[in-house]
């Protein structure tokens, strides 16, 4: 049986570090909250050292218990969900085409993700919109 034992000193004088480490073990595709991160007296290489850059977040792969935190394992929450129908939108000058498509991938707003055009079968490209429609084709 193997015992890990972990031992802090506190020295009079130095400044500690923070990082921020998961509260409970985080599935993928978890939304943080407050109630999901803790902060504690340890520097982490490579770990957040303040919560609030990982609120609102989605963890991108799961985040188990006491595991510190990094900025690679969480990004923006998804708009567009894999196989979710997704509105793609075609504008240029004073025209604007609608079609349905369904999301080949998920995406978080900004991503560039491909679709299947539900009446042409075509596969297209697009970026993901604040409202969750993909713009596709046209000028940026």
């Amino acid at each position: 049986m193997l015992l890990r034992l972990a031992v802090f000193l506190t020295l009079p004088g130095v400044a500690g570090a923070e990082s921020v480490v998961a509260a409970r073990t985080l599935p993928a595709g978890t939304v943080l909250t407050q109630g999901d991160l803790l902060l504690v007296d340890a520097e982490i290489p490579g770990a957040l050292t303040a919560p609030e850059a990982a609120l609102g977040q989605q963890t991108r792969i799961a985040l188990y218990a006491g595991r510190a935190v990094h900025a690679r394992d969480i990004g923006a929450p998804a708009l567009v969900q894999r196989n979710g129908i997704v509105t793609l939108v075609y504008r240029a000058g004073g025209l604007t085409i609608r079609a349905d498509g369904r999301a080949l991938e998920a995406g978080a707003e900004g991503d560039s993700i491909r679709a299947l055009n539900l009446a042409s079968k075509a596969t297209v490209s697009g970026r993901v919109a604040p409202d969750g429609t993909l713009i596709v084709g046209g000028p940026p």
